[in-house]
């Protein structure tokens, strides 16, 4: 257990450049209060920390932290008196639970760093300190202003989900993903396990989840429906139990809770391609695709190949509710979290208007239509995984028909779902899907973002977007507002492929997330995150070799100019990182004419000119290409 978190620590701080001339210290998410003073805790050599047996695995990160930093620090007993001018980390364990819960404070004052929290509160003041900590030595020590810092979280839930059943990610992968949760202060992993295109979880009771079911025969290429039919390559993958107690206990030791969503009672095809008596039609073919009539030969049930919505869903029977209840038992023997997800969503009732069970079924309970059986077949779950101590959360169709007694929603399709939650006294979950918080979608308007799920100008999803959204709708009552727990961002996995698209797909985002989760709305400011934090942890992980995407150059119109004359100051968004630009209408590149003061463009009457920019890093990623019109009375499309 010697090196519990120094994961996190390694990938993110042990480059980190120095944030203390930034009101917030370089912290992300911004703590509720940040008071410095005069002064400096200056550090070289001779430092102890001072600890707890309980508060060993915290000690014992911060000191392997500082010995990436060239310092030899010693771990001492919290009842070890210090000496005056002993330089010491003290380490103060909250246990009169006077902070808030998560809560902690931070005092750096002369020859002292106290670190004060309880449990995940420690934690959370350890993380903030390694981000606040100088890059680099001056005169031979590391110095750090002296100030207070009080913090805790404005929502309890604060979520990241991963969408593992369209494309598997190797534990490696999820290892990082958490440890990425962790130091910007997420506590809830929504693991998504199950879905059409494959079963990733083991289920002893039924083998033929993982033979049959974690593996498909192709997979679609190009943009949904298809534009060249599948790869014709077999591919699978899946977790046994032991991998995923594996990943709950790494959660657990870095204070996330670890939500795994089984999916019912739509997408199921790969559970039905493995045991098709779990359909209300076991007989027909898989329907390959939504918009793609499959024409080749009978295939019998299939895992699905392509993505989209499904008709095959499963069948409320006895036999289907026994099978899941099953399933649940060994999920929740895995999973200690209160709380078991399972979908809900995007469950066509076509099977269920043509099946004689079903509509002998809708009568026998009294249901109006397949609506309410839907909501009867959420209801059994909930009930049975009640009794087994745990709750469930559905996206917000579980809505239709009418909401389970005691189920949380989770507000995808906008915030209607949420709302209406809310106003019947149900907790909620924010995950709109229209305010940024979808990270599959892509992250501007140009040409060179990669393949995501959102096409012809759909799906668009900027930090910025992510960081302007409020979570508590402003329609409800200070009474419903209590209803919103927390927010979370989803990434499904359609058109990400590897973890490095993943990566690039929720760096910087995350940022935002982290921020509308944690820090009160008094406190945001979009300026001193995007020009002051943003830019030294961008600089981190490029240092680290992590991927993300570059934002381009600040201070760039993004919309037509008018007129002769303009002068265009333009700001790296990335420490070290530079910017290139072009004028004569090619794309720019580290060739092109490098950024280093201000431009200045004339535009003849009747003409225009594109200025096009790029951002390169010291790694050598790039941004997309930023163009800007500048028009002084041109009515053609031609740029001169």
């Amino acid at each position: 257990m010697k090196k519990l978190f120094l994961t996190a620590v390694a990938a993110f701080y042990l480059s980190s450049v120095n944030a203390q001339t930034d009101a917030n210290m370089g912290i992300i998410p911004a703590p509720v209060s940040v008071v410095k003073a005069s002064g400096y805790f200056t550090v070289g050599d001779n430092v102890v920390i001072s600890a707890l047996p309980s508060d060993m695995k915290i000690a014992q990160t911060l000191k392997e932290f500082l010995a990436s930093k060239g310092l030899q620090a010693k771990i001492v007993s919290a009842k070890t008196p210090l000496a005056a001018s002993q330089k010491a980390i003290v380490l103060n364990n909250d246990f009169e639970n006077k902070l808030p819960n998560e809560g902690y404070q931070i005092a750096v004052n002369g020859n002292r760093v106290v670190l004060k929290g309880k449990n995940a509160g420690l934690f959370y003041a350890m993380q903030s300190f390694l981000q606040m900590f100088p890059s680099e030595r001056v005169k031979g020590v590391y110095s750090i202003q002296n100030v207070e810092i009080n913090d805790y979280p404005r929502f309890s839930y604060r979520g990241l989900h991963l969408d593992v059943g369209r494309h598997f990610f190797p534990m490696s992968f999820l290892k990082k993903y958490i440890d990425v949760m962790a130091t910007y202060k997420l506590n809830n992993f929504h693991w998504h396990l199950t879905e059409d295109q494959g079963w990733r979880i083991e289920i002893k009771k039924y083998p033929k989840l993982t033979e049959v079911g974690a593996s498909r025969n192709g997979t679609i290429i190009g943009v949904y429906p298809g534009t060249g039919g599948t790869d014709n390559e077999v591919y699978k993958g899946y977790y046994t139990q032991e991998e995923a107690k594996e990943i709950v206990a790494y959660a657990a030791a870095r204070y996330i809770n670890v939500i795994p969503e089984i999916e019912l009672p739509g997408h199921g095809s790969a559970a039905i391609a493995a045991y098709p008596e779990l359909s209300a039609f076991p007989e027909r073919d898989t329907y390959i695709g939504a918009d793609w009539p499959w024409s080749g030969p009978r295939t019998g049930k299939q895992v699905q190949q392509t993505w989209g919505v499904f008709d095959d869903i499963f069948v409320p029977s006895e036999n289907t509710f026994k099978f899941l209840e099953n399933v649940l038992d060994e999920v929740i023997a895995i999973f200690p979290s209160k709380y078991i997800h399972i979908g809900g969503d995007e469950a066509p009732k076509k099977y269920w208007k043509e099946s004689e069970f079903c509509q002998q079924l809708i009568k026998e309970k009294g249901l109006k239509d397949e609506h309410g059986l839907q909501s009867y077949f959420i209801q059994r779950i909930e009930k049975y995984l009640n009794g087994k101590g745990r709750s469930i959360i559905g996206w917000d169709e579980i809505l239709e028909g009418g909401l389970a007694p005691n189920a949380t929603v989770m507000s995808w399709r906008g915030e209607k779902g949420g709302i209406e939650a809310a106003q019947q006294n149900h907790d909620v979950l924010m995950t709109p899907s229209t305010n940024g918080l979808y990270f599959d979608h892509k992250q501007s308007t140009a040409e060179d973002e990669p393949l995501t799920i959102g096409r012809n100008g759909k799906g668009f999803a900027h930090y910025t977007k992510v960081y302007g959204y409020d979570p508590v709708p402003a329609v409800l009552t200070a009474e419903q507002k209590k209803y919103i727990k927390g927010v979370q961002a989803n990434l499904w996995t359609e058109y990400i492929e590897t973890p490095a698209k993943a990566e690039y797909m929720i760096f910087p985002r995350v940022f935002a997330l982290a921020e509308i989760a944690w820090t009160p709305l008094t406190k945001k400011d979009l300026k001193n995150f995007s020009e002051e934090r943003l830019s030294l942890h961008l600089a981190k992980l490029d240092r680290t070799g992590t991927n993300f995407w570059v934002p381009v150059a600040a201070g760039q119109p993004d919309k037509e100019v008018v007129g002769e004359n303009h002068l265009i100051e333009l700001k790296s968004p990335i420490i070290g990182a530079k910017i290139f630009y072009t004028l004569d209408g090619f794309r720019p590149s580290e060739n092109a004419a490098e950024y280093t003061s201000p431009i200045k463009i004339n535009v003849p009457q009747g003409k225009k000119k594109v200025l096009k920019t790029i951002v390169i890093t010291p790694s050598g990623k790039r941004s997309v290409v930023a163009e800007t019109v500048f028009n002084n009375g041109a009515s053609d499309s031609k740029v001169k």
